[in-house]
């Protein structure tokens, strides 16, 4: 017996909270890949807190979502491994395509190549998550959607690369976010659409969606906390929060020619000079 599925059992609410997170991610990805470009010495470090933002941002997107995931007549519930070692691919995909373009550059055949590996594998998160599902039925998935969701995640992961080495101006990353997350949470709801769920046999007791939605809250708490400690950071790094030209307006100046320290700019140098020839 194939049973009713529903992506939306609490309303509105776990889309719109799934794409503000998928937008968080994104955006503080985008703000770390920036100053990974600026400083250059310490660019691993940035490229690994970005990778690991929008990583972290999906990853929750997507659990937030499958909050809204009910079967009816069916118990649905998930395996806590498989759920943890989705988080670990979705960080890992993300980081191979941040260090790519990150070191060698957004030219088409590195994003290209970039935008598939990730893809890819935020599409292996997606199904890997779907896999740790535990219901008293199999799920089954329509090719066709399935590949269509893999076309957007692939296509979504090579705009978030492009804008990553591409987009520095602090209100162009914010709005690049914003698009990001849309393609991201639609790849999400693509995918859902794909599944539909044949009842084995009945449920042996009633399902207990506070339980499901205690677990999954437990499962966010980690990557939450990461995304949180992430803004911290970028909110306390001004060079993070200024777009390229106010970055350079704000530069420190130059170094004397011939070395040795200045402690007056050059026009009061200058006067400091004339005022000690005077004296003498």
């Amino acid at each position: 017996m194939t049973a009713t599925v529903s992506d939306f059992y609490y309303g509105a609410v776990t889309p719109v909270a799934a794409y503000l997170m998928a937008c968080l991610g994104a955006a503080l990805g985008l703000r770390c890949t920036t100053r990974s470009l600026r400083r250059p010495q310490h660019r691993a470090r940035w490229l690994a807190l970005g990778a690991v933002s929008i990583g972290c941002g999906i990853w929750t997107m997507h659990f937030i979502a499958m909050i809204g995931f009910s079967v009816q007549s069916a118990l649905v519930n998930y395996d806590t491994t498989k759920t943890l070692l989705s988080l670990l691919v979705a960080i890992v995909v993300v980081a191979i395509g941040v260090f790519l373009v990150g070191y060698r550059g957004g030219s088409p055949l590195n994003l290209a190549v970039a935008g598939v590996v990730t893809g890819l594998g935020v599409a292996a998160m997606h199904y890997l998550g779907m896999a740790a599902i535990q219901t008293n039925g199999t799920l089954h998935y329509s090719p066709v959607t399935v590949v269509l969701s893999v076309v957007i995640a692939v296509g979504a992961a090579t705009a978030a690369l492009w804008a990553a080495v591409s987009i520095h101006a602090l209100w162009a990353s914010l709005g690049a976010s914003l698009v990001m997350g849309v393609a991201v949470t639609g790849m999400h709801y693509t995918g859902m659409a794909a599944v539909s769920v044949h009842l084995t046999h009945q449920a042996e007791s009633a399902q207990s969606s506070a339980d499901l939605v205690a677990f999954l809250l437990v499962m966010l708490a980690g990557p939450l906390v990461v995304l949180l400690i992430a803004a911290v950071i970028v909110m306390f790094d001004p060079d993070m929060m200024l777009g390229d030209d106010e970055a350079a307006m704000q530069a420190p100046a130059p170094a004397p020619l011939f070395g040795g320290d200045s402690v007056f700019p050059a026009p009061q140098q200058a006067q400091q000079s004339q005022q000690t020839r005077t004296s003498w």
